[in-house]
């Protein structure tokens, strides 16, 4: 079994092995009734004595993830997962080197009735109809598009429409600084794939996109969580953090933040671009939510200060436009979008031409219309949510409304019985996103994230008010 270990970490080697075990088995990657490497045998594949495995397994064991029994050894705790196949047995011994997929694992609920977990847009609301049109016309007129790679790099005449898109934004780039991905997940791994390595630090907001943290935990870095208050990331806290280990690289996503909600202030923006500066770092800057603000447009990009080319910004139309289309775009400067496009090219050999000219159109000339509409439908989902929380959520529940975005971010008296809620939830076709999945390592959260544009208005209201009375019964039962 492969395990990154950092030793040079302040974490002990233990806990790491415990977090990482731990995030496998949360996830689903080690399934219920799996028999974990011997004390012996895991020692001596990670390089450790022992007793540090030992007390991994004791502590994993103490966590209730697993079942430790002498002269047999430790298994998954079966209440984790359903149980394994016999047939495919083999598999589990057969190393990969995934410390987590909870992106996968959390977001898996095709059968629910009040789908609240996924940071999405109800189909209702998208532009699918014109997009759809642009698509059939592409491949009745153009079919050659289906047998051609696209350029690594993207269309260069969506390149040039993203560009126009982004200028009145503040963000003077030219098409050749800009790369087409599919969404921002594929810019955010092919940035850790290019940039991060194995130990390397990584700064992220507290809580922050499980997407990401998958990414990072992939490649063996250092991941560093920064608390947050409604002015975002607190920058003073990072900035000593810094001085005791240097960024790698600073994640951030600092506008309607997802989980959070929370935007951070214009002035944390420019001293976190002056700390990249000192360190000489990047920053990704992930925003697939600007533009879907309630009231007043929220203070420009990070990137839009930017002029040392320490900013990678990546902006998402897939949840705004059509999901499947997998559309985004990210910005770079210099050498830096030069050595992303690389990696692109083996990642993909580009991607596809029919998707990127499904929606070129409508971005060009219907966007901004579309966009307004779309902020008030979101506007009034909101407020109509932010009404049943308040009529209908337990004492000791609390909850900040988001000034833009898809999300609302919950705070619950204790961390006890999340687990037991979610299973409840599921009962009643309703699902949400524990807090957890937020954070890297097996530290409880107090908090769930629900999305309230993922359904039609009506279900969205009705589907609350259950969860809202659900929750209510379940705290009193915890009393």
């Amino acid at each position: 079994m492969h395990i990154d270990l950092l030793r040079s970490s302040a974490k002990s080697l233990p806990q790491q092995i415990c977090d990482t075990l731990a995030q496998r088995i949360t996830s689903g990657l080690l399934q219920p009734g799996t028999r974990l490497p011997s004390v012996r045998g895991l020692a001596v594949s990670l390089k450790v004595s022992q007793v540090t495995v030992s007390k991994a397994y004791a502590d994993l064991e103490k966590r209730g993830h697993i079942i430790c029994s002498q002269g047999k050894g430790c298994f998954v705790a079966e209440h984790e997962r359903n149980g394994p196949d016999t047939r495919t047995g083999w598999q589990e011994v057969y190393d990969d080197y995934l410390p987590r997929a909870q992106l996968w694992r959390n977001f898996d609920y095709s059968e629910v009735e009040y789908p609240f977990h996924m940071a999405a847009i109800h189909s209702g609301l998208l532009p699918l109809g014109p997009i759809g049109a642009t698509m059939a016309q592409l491949v009745t007129e153009q079919p050659e598009l289906m047998a051609s790679y696209g350029n690594f790099q993207g269309n260069l005449e969506l390149r040039e429409i993203m560009r126009k898109h982004l200028q009145p934004r503040g963000i003077t780039l030219s098409s050749a600084d800009l790369m087409i991905t599919s969404g921002s997940q594929q810019g955010i791994d092919l940035v850790a794939r290019t940039f991060v390595g194995p130990g390397d630090t990584v700064y992220l907001e507290a809580p922050s996109y499980t997407g990401a943290i998958d990414v990072f935990a992939g490649r063996g870095a250092e991941m560093i969580f920064v608390p947050m208050d409604q002015e975002g990331m607190r920058v003073d806290v990072l900035t000593r953090l810094c001085d005791q280990r240097p960024p790698k690289l600073i994640y951030t996503n600092p506008t309607f933040q997802n989980p959070s909600g929370v935007t951070m202030s214009m002035p944390r923006r420019q001293r976190l671009l002056e700390l990249a500066r000192s360190y000489r770092c990047l920053i990704v800057e992930d925003d697939p939510f600007s533009d879907l603000y309630f009231r007043t447009p929220p203070p420009p990009s990070i990137k839009s200060m930017d002029e040392d080319g320490h900013v990678v910004y990546m902006k998402s139309f897939s949840k705004v436009l059509a999901p499947g289309c997998r559309i985004a775009c990210v910005a770079a400067a210099g050498n830096i979008l030069s050595r992303l496009i690389a990696a692109k090219s083996a990642s993909d050999l580009g991607s596809p031409l029919l998707t990127q000219g499904a929606v070129l159109p409508f971005i060009s000339h219907k966007y901004e219309n579309y966009a307004c509409k779309l902020r008030a439908a979101l506007r009034r989902r909101m407020e109509k949510a932010a009404k049943l929380l308040k009529q209908y959520a337990p004492p000791g529940v609390a909850w900040n409304l988001p000034e833009g975005g898809l999300n609302l971010w919950l705070q619950l008296p204790s961390a006890a019985g999340i687990d037991r809620l979610h299973v409840l939830a599921e009962r009643e076709g309703i699902s949400f996103l524990p807090g957890d999945v937020c954070y890297a390592g097996d530290t409880p959260s107090r908090h769930i994230r629900l999305c309230y544009s993922q359904m039609k208005e009506a279900d969205m209201e009705r589907g609350l008010k259950l969860f809202l009375i659900l929750l209510d019964k379940h705290l009193n039962s915890l009393r």
